[in-house]
């Protein structure tokens, strides 16, 4: 099979109707399923071709109501289940075999199926192939051959192959042959019998001789009859697949005293099934062999015994992605084809290049030196791509993974922390290429996550899980000198894992959407702080609580808010929700429409970290909040910059104007706070007033500020 496919440059909708064109009018049948079950018809996942509504003699709507359970020959129904049940394991790629079809008139029509997964690009996660091949016209010859010995003659001479008596040696050295050995090998009968001008065994080709002889020693032990798939090579030099069936003849005293047999033409069949096995493992836009065959390859390479070290080297360019929004499919795709074009350059007898997901390739190494190699192959890759992408401003991760004794073995690990190290490159290069080696470091991050995220799933599964508890920092009014309210904080306590920051583990919780049950148990935890502190007189001091965009922008998000407030019976007016300037970057009318009915409710919002993120002054005044919380970086900047050189006064006059109240946070010297005071902030946060604490210091320290 050529390793690389080469296509015409064909407009995408002319391949479709041509590939549509082919489907319809193949001289085999075609079904093609969408579902968990190869060729089940009981669905309207499936396309069927006019060739096997002719074979069946069913149309595609009795086809569908009856199913291919219904149409099967008794007889046919175990092995075709059994067949089928390992193609549905995973444990065959694909299967075929002879079976009748039961006709609407009661009739039987043999066929030669070939069943396989089929890779195509949809959403379903399941798709098969089942081409079929009317064979009646052979297996009538076949059943004519073995109950009338006295027709021979006449079945020989419209036989579609090749009838045969020969020894029993290793020259095959023939006593009969019918007259289809002209058709089938190019030579006559005369040419082949007793080895007159060259034995049979000369047309096999050599690769098969010992196969072929040792499958034939098996079987005449068991007085089996045989049946083998080879390759000849005719009189013009033609390759040709034959499969022979054959059996011994025996005498009285059981030694043997000939072989007979028949040899059929299979190339056609042999052809169908390689095409499929090519779509199966190609990539036919780039020509570069798939996931499947690099997976199926490093399983094979795992048993091998070898003192030679191996890699594989992944090229993220799932930022493409962007290009088929802006200019179209075709235009990413084209763009693709050309990367892939270019980065063939590259292989060699030990580098080999492979189409693993979309918009993703990987390179194969074996036999490198050491790691210096593989950094110096990686920046060979950047300078064989980077003039073709610079130009469209692509971001390209590059992920390595070294195969040892430790992986090696588990090739689903191996290929899943290839594509985690080359996520990891792109997202953090600060141009536009970069790479990044999976080594112990990561993996040792990786498992902290994956145990992040066992926790986080135990919390949301037990409300009264005590792993997550809240911490609140006090707020003060910078001009009555009195706290006014409190930022409730999410923190989570692990004997394994020890203290986890918010920073960690709220990335997680939005990556795997446990931040919306999590954000809602987080709500009702700081809303009984907030009930606490009613009940301690504490009637006008607020809670803020930070607010994920995920949650925001769920459906039901209001509804489940209200409705716990309303369970909690507190006053919305003591209630914040902070959110980050982020969020109104993909989601702006969404987001201000929420924030609006937020605030008709009574409930306060703030921007968090507000100057180093969105920050559209055009926009800044249609928001529907009511606070801008200055990030801790221009509070920072107080105590380095000359008062009259710092911008945080200008922030604070901005806001102002905008209608906004003003929260610095960060502050931890008075020389900040004299600051904010003297510019009019309304309220500042920080390690001056207090750092984050439990609930009982917290009222504590409003009762303080009173004595």
């Amino acid at each position: 099979m050529p390793k690389e496919l080469q296509i015409d440059k064909l407009d995408f909708n002319e391949r479709s109707l041509i590939s549509d064109t082919i489907f319809q009018q193949a001289p085999i049948g075609i079904a093609i399923s969408y579902s968990n079950e190869p060729v089940v018809f009981k669905n309207n996942l499936v396309r069927i071709n006019p060739e096997l509504e002719r074979i069946t003699g069913r149309t595609y709507k009795e086809l569908v109501k009856l199913g291919w359970d219904n149409i099967t020959h008794p007889d046919d129904i175990e092995e075709d289940m059994n067949n089928l049940k390992k193609l549905q394991r995973g444990e065959i790629d694909s299967y075929s075999m002879e079976k009748r079809y039961i006709k609407p008139d009661g009739s039987n029509v043999w066929v030669y199926i070939v069943v396989a997964k089929f890779n195509l690009q949809n959403d379903y996660k399941y798709n098969y192939i089942c081409l079929v091949q009317d064979i009646s016209d052979r297996k009538a010859v076949e059943k004519a051959l073995v109950e009338s010995e006295r027709s021979k003659s006449v079945l020989l001479a419209s036989f579609p192959g090749m009838a045969y008596r020969c020894n029993y040696d290793h020259e095959w050295t023939m006593q009969f042959v019918s007259d289809g050995c002209f058709e089938l090998t190019g030579y006559t009968s005369d040419n082949l019998l007793y080895n007159k001008d060259l034995s049979f065994n000369d047309l096999i080709n050599s690769e098969y001789r010992d196969l072929l002889w040792n499958e034939w020693d098996r079987k005449l032990k068991n007085k089996q009859p045989f049946k083998y798939e080879y390759e000849i090579t005719t009189a013009k030099g033609e390759r040709k697949w034959v499969i022979e069936f054959g059996q011994g003849v025996f005498n009285k005293q059981g030694d043997i005293e000939a072989l007979e047999g028949i040899i059929l033409d299979i190339t056609d069949r042999k052809n169908m099934e390689s095409s499929l096995e090519y779509i199966n493992e190609i990539d036919t836009w780039t020509g570069l062999y798939n996931r499947r065959y690099l997976e199926n390859l490093l399983v094979h390479d795992a048993k091998i015994v070898t003192t030679k070290k191996r890699a594989v080297v992944s090229i993220n360019l799932s930022a493409v992605q962007l290009l088929s929004m802006t200019y179209g499919f075709h235009y990413s795709q084209e763009l693709i084809k050309k990367v892939a074009d270019n980065l063939k350059s590259l292989c060699n007898d030990d580098r080999q290049l492979f189409n693993t997901y979309e918009n993703r390739f990987v390179f194969y190494v074996k036999a490198y030196k050491d790691k210096n190699e593989l950094v110096e192959f990686c920046w060979a890759i950047t300078k064989i791509i980077e003039p073709i992408l610079i130009i469209e401003k692509i971001s390209v991760g590059i992920g390595v993974v070294e195969i040892d004794e430790d992986n090696k073995k588990d090739v689903e690990l191996i290929l899943k922390n290839l594509l985690i190290s080359s996520e990891k490159a792109r997202r953090n290069i600060d141009k536009y290429f970069g790479f990044c080696f999976f080594d112990a470091e990561m993996e040792a991050q990786l498992l902290r996550e994956q145990n992040i995220i066992l926790e986080l799933t135990k919390i949301v599964e037990d409300e009264n899980c005590d792993s997550l508890y809240l911490q609140f920092q006090p707020i003060l009014d910078i001009k009555t000198n009195q706290i006014c309210e409190f930022e409730a904080l999410a923190r989570i306590k692990n004997d394994e894992l020890g203290p986890i920051s918010p920073l960690e583990f709220i990335p997680i919780a939005e990556k795997t959407k446990l931040i919306i049950p999590l954000g809602d148990i987080i709500i009702r935890k700081a809303l009984r702080f907030l009930k606490l502190l009613e009940e301690n007189g504490h009637d006008k001091i607020g809670v803020s609580i930070n607010v994920s965009g995920i949650q925001m922008l769920r459906n039901d998000f209001l509804k489940n808010l209200f409705d716990i407030i309303h369970d909690m019976q507190v006053n919305p007016s003591n209630i914040g929700l902070e959110i980050t300037e982020s969020i109104f970057f993909s989601n702006y009318q969404d987001i201000n429409y929420i924030l609006a009915q937020l605030k008709a409710f009574g409930i306060k919002i703030a921007i968090d970290d507000f100057g180093t993120g969105y920050s559209s002054l055009a926009r800044e005044r249609e928001l529907n909040v009511n606070c801008l919380k200055i990030d801790k970086y221009f509070i920072d900047n107080l105590l380095s910059l000359k008062s009259d050189e710092a911008i945080t006064g200008d922030i604070i006059s901005m806001a102002h104007k905008l209608g906004h109240n003003v929260v610095a946070e960060g502050v931890e010297h008075n020389k900040q706070r004299q600051y904010l005071l003297k510019h009019g902030c309304d309220k500042i946060q920080g390690y001056l007033i207090s750092k984050p604490v439990d609930e009982e210091i917290a009222i504590n320290l409003i009762k303080i500020q009173y004595i």
